[in-house]
């Protein structure tokens, strides 16, 4: 089969899997506008999203949607458009930050998290609230384990508590942790794993996701990566990588059919993604100085990315 250079690699993802445009402009807010100000002007992003599909028209719609859900925030000055990442919205963007980019936290001590929020005349609690942290619970990989009571084995606390917090809920719900008493019948828990949660989809979009990328290791290693095709690539990476990941429970090791594709996707995304975030940010700057000169280096929470980046 014919090796693809890096150029054509790009083309052929874009055409077998086009990304939708929305999504693709908050993947580089996050991947790339957020470690350089959190700031960008609009026109800056028509050049670094165009050469992925995402045309001058989709560009605005998408920006003015995100403005409109709480993304982001506008401003203009003259005819020009400029955009920032809204303050409330950077802790969505942080907590997904650390899925993408540290290690899976696979390690457990055998305790569950339990979130109960009561039903029935006399709860503290009405059905719109409960559906919401439901909705919002299940993005971060919780189970319902019955009407009003959801579980999860290694939550990640501060993220609970930002969700209750911001769903007005922290006095409306009752949180505890709990572990399995010795010596009592218990069901076998890759039974109950696999009644609560999907992994099989999750497998499958992990190995699916492997595949895809595989050969970009020996790709790039083989010669010198245009900076434009460097940050295509880098994006397309973390949006497909993403994806995965918002449907994988982030349960720990102990708990998963082995072996789990999820540590192998993690060690291909940080390996591609060590090889060419230079060249990368190389096209980043030269597109973003474009529009305004004072546009900071990368900051160090994104050196720090999948353990440590080098030059």
């Amino acid at each position: 089969m014919k090796r693809l250079s890096s150029t054509e690699w790009i083309a052929h993802h874009l055409a077998l899997d086009p990304p939708r445009h929305k999504s693709l402009v908050v993947t580089v807010c996050g991947d790339t506008i957020a470690p350089h100000g959190g700031a960008f002007w609009l026109g800056s992003m028509i050049e670094l999203v165009g050469p992925l599909g995402v045309g001058d028209r989709l560009v605005r719609t998408s920006v003015f949607r995100l403005v409109q859900e709480g993304w982001l925030t506008a401003s203009r000055e003259g005819r020009r458009s400029r955009y920032a990442i809204e303050p409330k919205a950077l802790p969505r963007f942080e907590r997904a930050n650390r899925r993408i980019y540290s290690a899976p936290g696979l390690d457990w001590d055998g305790r569950w998290t339990f979130v109960l929020a009561p039903h029935g005349k006399s709860a503290s609690i009405d059905s719109e609230l409960r559906t919401l942290l439901r909705k919002e619970l299940e993005w971060e990989g919780f189970a319902m384990l019955a009407t009003g009571v959801m579980a999860h084995p290694a939550p990640e606390r501060d993220t609970l508590r930002e969700i209750l917090a911001r769903a007005d809920a922290v006095d409306k719900v009752f949180v505890c942790q709990v572990d399995e008493l010795p010596g009592m019948g218990s069901r076998p828990l890759p039974e109950l794993v696999g009644d609560c949660w999907n992994l099989d989809a999750v497998v499958t979009a992990y190995r699916g996701f492997i595949e895809r990328f595989a050969p970009l290791p020996d790709m790039l290693g083989q010669g010198d990566v245009r900076p434009e095709d460097a940050f295509a690539i880098r994006t397309l990476l973390i949006h497909a990588y993403r994806r995965v990941q918002l449907h994988d429970p982030m349960l720990p090791l102990a708990l998963l059919p082995q072996p789990w594709p999820g540590t192998d996707a993690y060690a291909l995304a940080r390996e591609i993604y060590r090889l060419c975030h230079a060249r990368a940010e190389e096209h980043v700057l030269a597109m973003l100085r474009k529009e305004d000169a004072a546009t900071p280096d990368a900051d160090a929470a994104y050196h720090g990315r999948f353990g440590g980046l080098r030059d």
